[in-house]
């Protein structure tokens, strides 16, 4: 019975976690190039079932009965990389990834130092000394290091291979990247994203386009109705948690006495 318990609680602990996931997805649904998680779920190994002290038989020896599972647990987190839809906003430092790749940022922390992340979210600024930057203020990588354009500027247009005109002269490219296995990014705050030992680049095959940012690719109704579903799986187990202990109380306070 005291199994049963554990049992019960892990499935209560694996429903809570992927709430967690969930909620996290829903509460960014509106955020610019945000890729929605998942959740997948495992039972604990196999453990060897002993039958021990059986007095029907040789009471020193124990008799394999087989195996049994001590319920389930988290299996991994991952991240749904599959491109969300974009939407038009005219803006000239708008951009956004069609096809496969992302932008590239000069990202410094709060102790200086400086490394390279990735990121969908392209929703761009330019500063007073015309450096295009994040809403964080992290600076674009381009080819000849961070993208810098003329202030004075009248017209800037990015072509889809990422080449940056001012007036009619091309004065830099947009470095995109790409990467052979995803499972090697680690992620950082909603939309960054950075490379881990084992992380191998590629060509990115992606266009760039002006003018639209990529929106979420998490789909609220499927959000919504994976809830339901984690709301009821949760209820069930808290179902196993209470008759378990009303066993354990009435073994204790009923059979007990006997």
């Amino acid at each position: 019975m005291l199994r049963g318990l554990y049992t019960g609680w892990t499935g209560m602990f694996n429903e809570q976690k992927r709430l967690d996931v969930i909620s996290n997805n829903l509460a960014n649904s509106a955020t610019v190039g945000y890729k929605s998680e998942g959740v997948t779920s495992q039972s604990f190994d196999d453990v060897l079932t002993l039958k021990v002290r059986d007095e029907s038989a040789d009471p020193t020896s124990s008799a394999i009965i087989g195996t049994m599972s001590l319920g389930t647990k988290i299996g991994e987190v991952y991240t749904d990389y599959t491109q969300g839809s974009l939407r038009e906003t005219d803006n000239t430092y708008d951009l956004a990834i069609e096809g496969d790749g992302f932008f590239t940022i000069s990202y410094t922390d709060a102790n200086g130092d400086t490394s390279e992340r990735y990121t969908r979210a392209g929703e761009f600024t330019m500063t007073q000394d015309g450096y295009i930057v994040t809403t964080e203020g992290q600076h674009l990588v381009s080819e000849s290091g961070v993208l810098q354009v003329p202030v004075d500027a009248a017209n800037v247009i990015i072509s889809q291979d990422g080449t940056v005109y001012a007036d009619g002269t091309a004065v830099d490219k947009i470095t995109l990247t790409d990467f052979e296995d995803y499972d090697y990014l680690k992620k950082y705050g909603e939309t960054m994203y950075g490379a881990v030992d084992g992380a191998t680049e590629k060509d990115a095959t992606g266009t760039v386009r002006q003018g639209y940012t990529e929106q979420s690719n998490v789909s609220v109704v499927s959000e919504m109705v994976n809830m339901i579903s984690i709301t009821r799986a949760y209820e069930a187990n808290q179902k196993v948690v209470k008759a378990m202990d009303e066993l354990l109380n009435l073994s204790a306070n009923s059979i007990g006495k006997v």
